[in-house]
């Protein structure tokens, strides 16, 4: 059986490889002799995934943003469509990844329609009916394996096929340390004040949310002295900037790598931009601000033409369906908002055990442990159909 997968970003290769191990566990306790090829990163190579393209660095918010990215999107789409001409799969399975992947999804539809199609992590039309992938995503994919109560609510209303299986994040955090345990783990005493910084995944945030979060550390640090920043790299082509903005703003920062979990775990305060990481964070328990910005062009094109009124953004809260963490964008994503909210975290114990409560809220919508299995039985058992 060969099944291709295809998604993109950090997030999405780190989906992706929990999902290549659990279909290979699963394959092989069934003597199914398993191919998969995928179009991912680093992550899914390692898990068993053969790459036709690495695809984890490839990823954007916006318009302009966006503009890279294009000719190599081109070529790596092209690339793709000559390899499942050639090579038609059992199944294709879709991770995030919307723009990309409903192309995908499109060809092989017209191309190969006996490819049946599953979407795994879809975009997050449930929440922001106005992105549009609403309708071709009812069109093009076969079955939905939902991780979100909503998002499976709203595409059973519109007749797709629907699983909820509930966020794959429950099961990386099944094993990730306690703060005592990170704290060891990272040599942090145990009355150190922690914050761990969490800037960018793409390199757009780096230009747009790096310097706001660094200039915001350095005046926290004004008002706490002994505290101590972690920031651990999400790809290591960020180190060298990351670096250079840590000695810009001479922050007491230690950059890690392949630590996220242990830096989040050991810290008392999070402060990232908005994306999966902030369901890590959640589900490790530590409060957190989130922040993101784009280019001003891409906020007013998006606000006044295409008429996006988006409420929420960050997955914590969205999922509750009102703001649990606070979340500073666009205009509001500023130095002085940042610092104010941000010690208010650290220092007002009736917040953080508000955040705290809110937290057990979240969790009990996200599903139970086992998501990747039952995703990866789901499909396996799909591709017999």
């Amino acid at each position: 059986m060969q099944i291709f997968i295809s998604t993109g970003e950090v997030s999405g290769d780190l989906q992706g490889a929990m999902l290549v191990e659990a279909l290979y566990r699963l394959a092989s306790l069934s003597e199914i002799e398993l191919e998969i090829v995928a179009l991912g990163g680093d992550r899914m190579k390692t898990a068993g995934a053969s790459l036709i393209a690495n695809t984890a660095r490839i990823g954007s918010v916006g318009l302009l943003e966006a503009i890279p990215f294009v000719l190599p999107t081109l070529k790596i789409q092209r690339q793709t469509q000559q390899y499942l001409r050639q090579n038609p799969p059992d199944i294709l399975v879709l991770i995030d990844y919307p723009a990309s992947n409903l192309a995908i999804a499109s060809f092989v539809n017209k191309h190969l329609p006996q490819v049946p199609i599953i979407y795994y992590i879809a975009p997050q039309d449930w929440a922001a009916p106005m992105l549009g992938n609403t309708n071709k995503i009812t069109k093009l994919v076969d079955k939905i394996l939902a991780i979100f109560p909503e998002e499976a609510n709203y595409f059973k209303a519109r007749d797709v096929e629907v699983n909820w299986i509930g966020h794959p994040l429950l099961d990386r955090l099944a094993s990730a340390p306690d703060r005592e345990t990170a704290r060891k783990t990272l040599s942090i005493k145990p009355q150190e004040q922690i914050i761990t910084l969490l800037p960018a995944s793409r390199q757009q945030e780096i230009e747009y949310l790096l310097p706001i979060i660094c200039q915001a550390a350095r005046e926290i640090q004004q008002h706490l002295p002994k505290v101590r920043f972690l920031i651990p790299i999400s790809l290591e082509i960020y180190r060298q900037q990351i670096t250079a903005a840590v000695a810009e703003y001479n922050l007491p920062a230690t950059i890690l790598k392949e630590q996220t979990l242990e830096a989040i775990a050991a810290a008392d305060l999070a402060i990232a931009k908005s994306g999966t990481v902030n369901l890590e964070i959640a589900l490790l328990n530590i409060p957190q601000v989130i922040i993101y910005r784009l280019n001003p062009v891409t906020a007013w094109v998006a606000r006044y033409l295409l008429g996006f009124d988006i409420p929420l953004i960050s997955p914590p809260n969205l999922v509750v369906g009102r703001e649990i963490v606070p979340e500073l964008v666009q205009e509001r994503a500023t130095v002085d908002n940042l610092r104010v909210c941000a010690l208010e975290l650290l220092l007002n114990e009736r917040k953080r055990q508000q955040i705290f409560h809110d937290y057990q809220q979240m969790r009990s919508l996200l599903g139970k442990v086992g998501v990747c299995d039952r995703a990866a039985l789901e499909i396996l058992k799909f591709s017999k159909c």
